[in-house]
Parts: structure tokens; sequence; C-alpha cells
């Protein structure tokens, strides 16, 4: 008896739709469970090179625990593109600004591997600070970060 392996091709990916709230759950976990889910490889047909994964919608991003003293001491550098243009803003900072959103995003977005198939799988990604999403119509599954294991909501 041979036994192959199964690949999935593009037109046969079904995707579903997943809520998560994010208030209360560690930021490097619930990273973690939303670039699981993009991927797709909490589905038994997961293919590497196929974009099998879910869309993701997440509410309340702006309420996301870190824990220990990552939030003063974790500093994010970014370039503006002009000489000296280097520039630092710690977790509280990025948290407290116009965007909080972008926390949850950039956590997800180093944990997909890099190149064209992340860039799309990253547009499945819907973030938001706030509690109400526009995405009402597509009937997302709730999932509870926060049940899947203590850890998660501890800080």
């Amino acid at each position: 008896m041979l036994k192959t392996t199964q690949s999935l091709k593009p037109a046969e990916v079904k995707k579903d739709w997943v809520l998560i709230d994010a208030d209360g759950v560690v930021l490097g976990r619930l990273a973690v469970v939303i670039a699981n889910r993009l991927r797709g490889k909490h589905k038994p047909v997961f293919t590497p090179h196929v974009d099998c994964g879910d869309n993701v919608i997440v509410v309340n991003a702006g309420k996301v625990k870190i824990t220990g003293n990552k939030t003063e001491n974790e500093i994010f550098y970014y370039h503006t593109g002009y000489p000296g243009g280097i520039k630092g803003r710690t977790f509280r900072q990025r948290l407290e600004s116009k965007n909080p959103e972008n926390v949850v995003e950039k956590a997800v977005e180093r944990m997909i591997t890099r190149g064209p198939l992340q860039r799309r799988q990253m547009k499945h990604l819907h973030v938001y600070a706030g509690p109400s999403h526009p995405h009402d119509g597509q009937q997302p599954k709730p999932l509870d970060v926060g049940a899947l294991n203590p850890k998660n909501k501890r800080g």
C-alpha cells in the first residue's frame, strides 16, 4: 500500500471566519493562536505553500496584556528614512497611541514566514481597537483564546 501526502489546491480551500476577543489576553500567546489560524495549521489538510487559513477578526486589541516590565523597558525602533532619523517607542506608548491595533498586527506579522504568501495571509487579519467590527454579515464563530490555556489570561 502506498501512502501519499494530500496536497491542497487553492480552489479547494474553504475559509471560515473566526472572532477573537483580545481583552486581557497575553499578547504573545494571542499572536501565536492568530498566526496558526491565518496559516491554516489547525486544519488536517494544511499545505505550506497554499493560503488555506481562516479569516480572523480581533476586537479589543487595545486591551491586550503584556507581562512583566515589557510595557516600559522594551523599545521598538523604526527609521524615518532621513539621516539620524531613528526613533523608538515603548509598548505603553504604542498601546496608548491613535492605532493600538498595530501592536497585535506587528506581533502576528512577525510570526508568519516572510514572502508573498505572508502578505496574502495578512490581508485576512482584521484588527479593531474597540469591541465593534463591521463583519457581522460573515457570521464569525467566536474563539475564546483565554480558555485554551490558563496562562493566556494572566498578567
